[in-house]
């Protein structure tokens, strides 16, 4: 099992909320690249974020935005070598 393009473009969008508990939301502006306007359309469907273009993230997606920092952040922390 991998991710697929779709899957790496909705963590690039919920890795663009700051933090996923903050009250602040984004906007994906129509100029933006095709992946990550699709992306923000299919987690809004799927009821992670407020907004067809962005917003704010639902309970749902902050407890996923969450999962995807920690994810990021584990996967670029600097470990025993």
């Amino acid at each position: 099992m991998s991710y697929t393009p779709q899957n790496l473009a909705e963590l690039k969008v919920l890795m663009l909320f700051n933090s996923p508990t903050s009250l602040e939301g984004i906007k994906i502006h129509k100029s933006a690249a095709a992946d990550v306007i699709a992306a923000a359309q299919h987690l809004h469907a799927g009821g992670f974020i407020t907004q067809v273009d962005g917003g704010y993230l639902t309970q749902l997606g902050i407890e996923t935005a969450e999962h995807a920092h920690s994810l990021f952040y584990l996967l670029n922390s600097t470990g025993p070598e």
